[in-house]
């Protein structure tokens, strides 16, 4: 590791799993750019994708040709040190896109560098959640599993989520203000994701 790579800022990048397109509100999105702000104050730079903006083909590789947009993003996962993906919960399970994005990851298994590591080797990942009913122990756990995998590494409290009563139409982005206990589990996922990925890029895992 160069000096220069030492000392640049960490970066972060939330892949936004919402079903709706852009301009369209999302909770999703609101909760993964507060943890954007929250990371900020951990002097780490992100940006938000929502994932559905983006032609991205259902497959397991790299690159699925024909107008797939995820090598794009898939740059910009490299390129990061902390990965966070935002899904919604539906029928309690994570959103389609999101097992989409988990499965274009897959494509890691088969990428290694030239000390025999894959390419997520070293970076951090946390997961945020939102849903109107019970569910986000279960995402999350499903998720954090898909990510281990491909070789991120999970943080301590590696998740913030808000979940509504069952069979209600209130959203998370309706709250005003948004309920404490969401913001602190925020605070403590930026706060250790930004721990965690210094400690892993002054030691990387070994070959």
């Amino acid at each position: 590791m160069d000096d220069t790579t030492s000392t640049a800022p960490l970066r972060a990048l939330v892949l936004c799993c919402t079903l709706k397109a852009t301009p369209a509100p999302s909770s999703s999105e609101l909760l993964g750019r507060r943890v954007l702000s929250a990371l900020e104050e951990h002097g780490v730079q992100g940006t938000l994708v929502r994932v559905v903006d983006h032609h991205v083909a259902f497959g397991v590789s790299t690159d699925e040709g024909d107008g797939d947009e995820w090598p794009l993003i898939r740059r910009q996962v490299l390129d990061a040190d902390i990965l966070v993906i935002a899904t919604p919960i539906w029928m309690g399970q994570p959103a389609s896109v999101c097992k989409v994005v988990l499965e274009r990851l897959d494509a890691e298994l088969g990428e290694t560098d030239d000390e025999g590591r894959m390419p997520t080797s070293g970076k951090v990942a946390g997961v945020a959640v939102v849903g109107n009913e019970d569910g986000a122990h279960h995402v999350s756990a499903e998720v954090f599993q898909a990510l281990s995998d491909v070789g991120f590494t999970i943080p301590a409290n590696g998740v913030t989520y808000w979940v509504g009563e069952a069979m209600q139409s209130t959203d998370y982005q309706d709250l005003d203000p948004e309920p404490e206990k969401t913001a602190g589990t925020t605070k403590t996922l930026a706060a250790n994701a930004a721990h965690l990925a210094r400690l892993l890029r002054g030691s990387a895992y070994p070959a």
